[in-house]
């Protein structure tokens, strides 16, 4: 470890959406990224983090290898209005030098240093895939995050854009930073495995699999369209739409059952961490379509379990899948029943396809991603 020294800083991280007992997208970043960041920062300066639990309250399968040990917690529960009211009242009192909240929104009060990640802009695409009071919240955060951020993460270059030509947030205020995906995901093979899986999960046999939270913007009315286009041929397949429940879900459920699909589609819920690999591994194919993403982690899942991928064309997909995916057009409801029936029948595609999955993975890494937090973070740091 490096000996403190004159530039020494207090980096402070909001780490609340870290620990998660149930983590979906933003909560796996924060908690990779801010794993990974720790032990880089401590070397050199004092690390914060503001929590709204203790570590030893939380349980999480990966708790013991957290290398946080060297990072000062911070534990300010508060009931509600945590950030804007509780996090601000401890900028006021005693502020870091630079601030990071990787997975929430900037407090009212901050330091004069902010580094802070927008994750997506599907609001702005797609406002009717979203509840108008969300849409609202979303539109004002967001707003309020670019416009006082000292700096701004985005998770793909289409983000970015995005940003820019919503917000006119000069482009240089702007930094891609590519997340990694959970290191644990690899291929299962072990057929015990993957049948203790399907019995845990209801899944009767061979299926074609969805992961993700269910809600408008992931295009599941469209997927279960497309899949009743081929269920005839495919007397033996299911689809799983697997994932917590997000807004609007009825009227998906509801377009199963009014195309005679409820026994052929099917709803497990969420997917416990420790089950991820063996489903995803266990499926035919892994068919995310969404409408619009930020970036897009059940993509790399996929690839990294060796599951044919299929995708759309639109937002950040193409730009994460490289080339180990189909890419169909997502508003097009005879493209993705196309994109599944010749994934499912070609072979030579389906093997291809994997191969340049796993090869792609090789541009996400959490620990690149936190060399290159850490090394922004000095640059701020710096000003």
């Amino acid at each position: 470890m490096v000996a403190p020294n004159a530039s020494a800083a207090v980096i402070g991280i909001d780490a609340s959406r870290a620990l998660s007992r149930a983590p979906t997208g933003t909560e796996a970043y924060s908690y990779h990224l801010i794993r990974a960041l720790v032990p880089l920062l401590r070397e050199r300066h004092t690390v914060r983090l503001y929590l709204r639990e203790s570590l030893a309250q939380h349980t999480q399968p990966s708790d013991a290898a957290l290398p946080w040990s060297g990072a000062e917690d911070r534990v300010i529960p508060f009931p509600r209005l945590w950030t804007h009211v509780r996090l601000s009242w401890e900028m006021l009192c005693a502020p870091p030098d630079l601030l990071f909240v990787p997975a929430h929104v900037l407090p009212l009060i901050r330091p004069r240093r902010t580094l802070v990640t927008v994750h997506d802009m599907g609001y702005r695409a797609f406002p009717e895939a979203h509840p108008a009071r969300q849409r609202r919240y979303l539109e004002l955060s967001t707003r309020w995050n670019v416009q006082t951020a000292t700096h701004i993460l985005a998770d793909s270059t289409a983000t970015r854009q995005t940003i820019v030509k919503a917000y006119g947030t000069p482009t240089e205020k702007i930094t891609v930073l590519y997340p990694g995906y959970e290191p644990d995901l690899a291929p299962v093979r072990d057929p015990v495995a993957l049948e203790q899986v399907r019995r845990r999960y209801g899944i009767p046999g061979e299926y074609i699999l969805f992961l993700g939270r269910i809600q408008p913007r992931k295009n599941l009315a469209r997927l279960i369209e497309a899949f009743s286009a081929i269920a005839l041929d495919y007397s033996q397949l299911t689809l799983i739409l697997a994932g917590p429940t997000g807004w609007l879900a009825e009227p998906i459920v509801a377009s199963a059952r009014a195309l005679n699909l409820s026994d052929r589609v099917r709803f497990p819920g969420y997917i416990a961490p420790e089950d991820k690999a063996a489903l995803i591994s266990g499926a035919r194919l892994f068919a995310y379509p969404s409408l619009y993403e930020g970036f897009g982690f059940p993509i790399l899942e996929a690839q990294a379990c060796g599951t044919p991928l299929l995708t759309g064309t639109t937002s950040s997909l193409p730009e994460v899948a490289g080339e180990g995916g189909l890419l169909v057009d997502p508003e097009d409801t005879g493209a993705i029943a196309r994109g599944l029936r010749t994934l499912l029948e070609d072979t030579a595609l389906r093997q291809r396809l994997v191969d340049r999955g796993f090869a792609n993975l090789t541009r996400f890494s959490w620990d690149r991603a936190a060399q290159q937090v850490s090394a922004l973070m000095e640059e701020l740091l710096a000003q």
